[in-house]
């Protein structure tokens, strides 16, 4: 009988294990990418036109941990066509890609995310309101296919290297020519991030000239504000030799309270010898974000544009930018 009871308890404990294993392995290493961005707006004056809802993208995609290291990422990047004629919504692979983590190494590969402003994007924090400096004003791509590389050489300080087609991830490679970034970012004091980064796009053409970025970031964040600081300079834009152009833009934010912040943006954009005075101008943004719970935020804020162009007229308008996001 109590050989019988031992062999019940055995059989009982195995049972235990081997469900407790079962449902162990079959815990989630992955976790979906859902975020939103929308907005109503309505300008001013001039652009008193210019109103009505905007959903201005769309990530969705998945990330997925295959242990030792290795991830992979695939996000599909659903935004609007920049032809004004052209009312479909456009989508495309924003990310496909496989990660590998050892130590203080990490290794990138695919449809990757590029170096050249990400941690200026990431600092300023407020994406779903408006873009970073470099994105907003076309300095380069936030995504493309190639390789990059990071290593951590001590806690306060890291170098990285990229090298990718140079044409963004929403056209494929159709010429010969490399992108090739370099950069370090260093952390000498607690809260205190700065960041170095040079690149070269190759022309895809002879006749084309080669275009250089290099950019300059610092950035300080605490418990209560943030404040941070960026040049940036792109020699030859568009493959154009003497088409230089140089962009100033300075951002912080305060927090109020645990679901309160206001923040505020200025930028400014110039060009070597007014090639491109047209499109050159000063930005100025300020608003308050409302977190609503874990995964929705709602921010409004005003926005004021002065063009440096001649008789280009000032605009001036009012957003509730929206986020939702997993």
């Amino acid at each position: 009988m109590k050989t019988r009871n031992l062999i019940l308890v055995g059989l009982t404990a195995c049972a235990c294990m081997a469900s407790s294993a079962q449902k162990k392995s079959e815990t989630p290493k992955g976790k979906a990418i859902i975020q939103v961005f929308g907005n109503f707006h309505s300008g001013f004056g001039t652009e008193n036109d210019d109103r009505g809802f905007e959903l201005d993208r769309s990530y969705l995609g998945y990330q997925y941990d295959l242990g030792k290291g290795l991830s992979i990422k695939g996000v599909m990047d659903i935004g609007q066509s920049k032809n004004v004629d052209d009312y479909h919504r456009i989508a495309y692979i924003k990310n496909a890609l496989i990660s590998w983590k050892t130590g203080k190494l990490t290794l990138n590969g695919g449809l990757i995310s590029t170096t050249q402003f990400n941690m200026q994007e990431k600092f300023w924090g407020y994406r779903y309101i408006m873009k970073s400096f470099q994105d907003q004003y076309k300095f380069g791509s936030s995504a493309d296919l190639g390789l990059s590389v990071s290593y951590k050489f001590a806690d306060w300080i890291s170098a990285d290297a990229i090298i990718v087609n140079g044409e963004g991830y929403k056209k494929i490679q159709k010429a010969d020519g490399l992108a090739y970034g370099l950069g370090t970012t260093l952390s000498p004091l607690n809260g205190l991030s700065i960041r170095l980064y040079a690149g070269l796009n190759e022309s895809s053409t002879k006749a084309g000239e080669d275009i250089w970025n290099y950019a300059a970031f610092a950035g300080y964040r605490n418990n209560i504000f943030s404040f941070g600081a960026e040049y940036n300079f792109m020699q030859n834009a568009d493959n154009v030799k003497d088409h230089d152009q140089s962009g100033l833009s300075v951002y912080g934010s305060v927090k109020i309270d645990k679901q309160w912040e206001a923040y505020a943006r200025y930028d400014r954009l110039t060009s070597k010898d007014d090639w491109n005075k047209a499109k050159d101008e000063e930005a100025i943004m300020t608003g308050v974000q409302v977190k609503l719970g874990k995964y929705v935020k709602i921010a409004p804020n005003f926005r004021m544009t002065l063009p440096q162009g001649d008789d280009i007229q000032e605009k001036y308008a009012a957003y509730v930018s929206c986020y939702f996001g997993l």
